[in-house]
């Protein structure tokens, strides 16, 4: 056998993609006892043996697996975002568990992710993937299907058409409950500073601050979209806050970099928070609790959303009842950035 004989020199002289050698190699299920035998043909003859970094891409029961998780964020901005450090580190806690690890990739759009699955299935470099940043009718959905990739969506069903296993919050309830308590304290111009309005989860929010705000007969809520970078929930503050008549008493952002953002703004405006203005984050981290006031937030177990979604994907994998379902409800965490309105 030549030294740079390769997986693929196997799958070359077999017909088959690399991750088909693999799965054949391992016996593993996914390919036919007709194509098996040839694949085993193929190393005979090469006289190649498959290393332990060969193994690894089928692995059993778990180990030696790897989990692919590609996201569309540019790498500056993913620094910047507790949120993604959580998940990821709640992803890589099960891991762990498995002996397994984590292929992350940063893409541009959708369609390069999609592409990048592909590859990565094509030649056997994961066992599944776990995909984030759902929209309406997202067209991952059936291109992962058609390859026969196995995925766990962190979104809700709804924006799988109930073909993939989910594991979701609620994020409608969370949004009522934060709209009742500044009902309560008497907020009836209430805003919202929001991500892309494609995402899932995005448009969730926006629907349901809508209704619970018709259901109480509070004015119309106006959400304004970003890019979720902190800059950018700076600009949409301030047009908020200079619309005259129609400025908000109280701003729901939806991460906690914008709400930080947001907080300096009413202090260029010259704002007292909470006195003129009520602000608060959704996913509650330490920059919440470290800002002056520190602020009120809508609060999650990111880390254990994360390691939900992971295990899900292990039942998938192992072939066991995959554990899809909501992970807990996010709660709203009162600081000091909420309290009834001021006169303005």
């Amino acid at each position: 056998m030549s030294a740079r004989t390769t997986i693929r020199d196997v799958a070359e002289r077999a017909g088959v993609s690399p991750g088909a050698v693999s799965l054949a190699l391992n016996d593993r299920p996914g390919v036919s006892e007709r194509t098996r035998a040839r694949i085993r043909a193929a190393a005979t003859e090469l006289g190649w043996v498959p290393g332990q970094a060969a193994r690894s891409l089928a692995g059993g029961g778990g180990r030696g697996y790897t989990v692919g998780l590609a996201l569309t964020r540019p790498a500056r901005q993913l620094g910047l975002e507790p949120f993604y450090m959580e998940f990821v580190s709640g992803i890589q806690s099960v891991l762990e568990e498995q002996s397994a690890t984590l292929l992350l990739r940063l893409v541009r759009d959708r369609d390069q992710e999609t592409a990048v699955h592909h590859t990565w299935w094509r030649e056997g470099r994961v066992r599944g993937s776990v995909l984030v940043d759902l929209i309406e009718d997202d067209p991952r959905i059936p291109a992962l299907a058609r390859i026969g990739m196995p995925v766990v969506a962190a979104g809700h069903p709804a924006l799988t058409g109930g073909s993939t296993a989910s594991v979701w919050t609620d994020d409608a309830a969370a949004v009522e409950e934060v709209v009742r308590y500044l009902a309560l304290l008497g907020h009836r111009r209430i805003a919202r500073v929001g991500g892309d309005p494609r995402l899932g989860h995005s448009a969730m929010r926006a629907r349901a601050l809508e209704q619970v705000a018709a259901d109480l007969g509070l004015d119309e809520p106006r959400s304004l979209p970003t890019d979720f970078s902190g800059r950018a929930g700076a600009r949409a503050t301030r047009e908020l806050l200079a619309s005259g008549t129609r400025r908000p008493t109280a701003i729901l952002y939806d991460n906690d970099i914008m709400a930080v953002a947001g907080l300096a703004v009413a202090a260029e405006f010259a704002l007292a928070v909470p006195d003129d203005l009520s602000l608060i984050a959704w996913d509650d981290s330490q920059l919440c609790r470290l800002t002056h006031p520190a602020l009120s937030a809508v609060s999650h177990d990111v880390h254990g959303f994360g390691a939900q979604v992971t295990r899900c994907l292990f039942a998938l994998l192992d072939r066991r009842a995959a554990a899809a379902g909501p992970a807990p409800t996010p709660v709203l965490v009162p600081r000091g950035t909420t309290a009834p309105p001021g006169t303005p």
